[in-house]
């Protein structure tokens, strides 16, 4: 291997000598014509450089143009996804009832062609007259549900008595209570047509088969102690707790207003009518959202 090296080295220093050799046989014509050949190669290879220093600088900047449009249409593209979400939000919020979270007890009024746009009928194996059938919001139903059938697993006898009201069937009602107990009274715990929370469909009063449509007691029972620790987890909250500004209390008077918002106002110890119109309408796009009965 050695051997090897030093003949390379040999052959190198021969072929370097006879170019030395050779070059001195050129005349002084030859040996300018021949650096005038290595001047202009020089100057071609300058060139070269140059364009090759400017083409990296072209790359460079179509780079950094590049980026920017890619930027630019990372940028659109988040823009067009929350256009979007905006948009789906809107449209969602079209759809919904927007008077499924108004406050009607003396406040807002709802006329009398006003009717929920579906109602369903109550399984009348959770009533307690099965032979008056009942509706409710049809999708309030399946929550409603839910909370009667959790109730039942607990060996708790929740009935509903009463879900949606009419107009006309609101005034007969009341109608009917002022005749019994007096304007004063009646005005007390049952509202006039048209400020009743059972227009809208998504309320109930229930009771159990003992205590029936007198109420009497209901506070103090199992049930309504029941309701107060797990009816927020399918959407439901009291409307008319002790010392309410409204109506007397009533532990059997429960609406419907989403799970959020049933959380939010179990969680804070807050009723329904504690919190300005305006907050309360943020919850109304996700009133039917969640399962019923999964604390979210």
């Amino acid at each position: 291997m050695e051997l090897l090296k030093k003949s390379l080295i040999l052959v190198v220093l021969v072929i370097a000598a006879a170019g030395s050799i050779a070059y001195g046989f050129y005349t002084s014509q030859e040996r300018n014509l021949l650096k005038g050949k290595v001047v202009l190669l020089e100057q071609a290879l300058k060139d070269s450089n140059d364009s090759l220093t400017k083409v990296q600088a072209d790359l460079s900047q179509l780079s950094t143009e590049l980026l920017a449009e890619r930027e630019k249409s990372t940028a659109y593209a988040r823009q067009a996804d929350e256009i979007g979400f905006t948009v789906d939000r809107l449209t969602k919020l079209a759809q919904t009832d927007p008077q499924l979270l108004q406050k009607y007890s003396k406040v807002y009024f709802l006329n009398e062609n006003y009717n929920p746009i579906e109602l369903t009928t109550i399984d009348n194996k959770y009533l307690n007259n099965k032979d008056k059938p009942l509706l409710i919001h049809d999708r309030v139903w399946p929550f409603l549900k839910e909370m009667l059938d959790a109730a039942q697993r607990d060996n708790l006898p929740l009935q509903v008595i009463s879900a949606y009201r009419s107009f006309g069937t609101q005034a007969l009602v009341k109608s009917g209570y002022k005749t019994t107990y007096g304007a004063g009274t009646a005005n007390q715990f049952s509202a006039d047509q048209g400020y009743s929370e059972h227009q809208l469909g998504t309320t109930i009063d229930v009771t159990t088969p003992t205590i029936g449509a007198t109420f009497s007691g209901f506070q103090k029972s199992p049930t309504y102690t029941w309701l107060q620790n797990n009816a927020y987890k399918y959407g439901f909250v009291l409307s008319y707790p002790p010392n309410n500004s409204y109506y007397v209390f009533e532990p059997w008077h429960w609406r419907f207003v989403g799970l959020d918002l049933a959380l939010r106002l179990h969680n804070e110890n807050k009723n329904f009518y504690d919190l300005d119109q305006r907050e309360i309408n943020t919850y109304l796009i996700n009133i039917f959202n969640g399962t019923a009965g999964v604390v979210q």
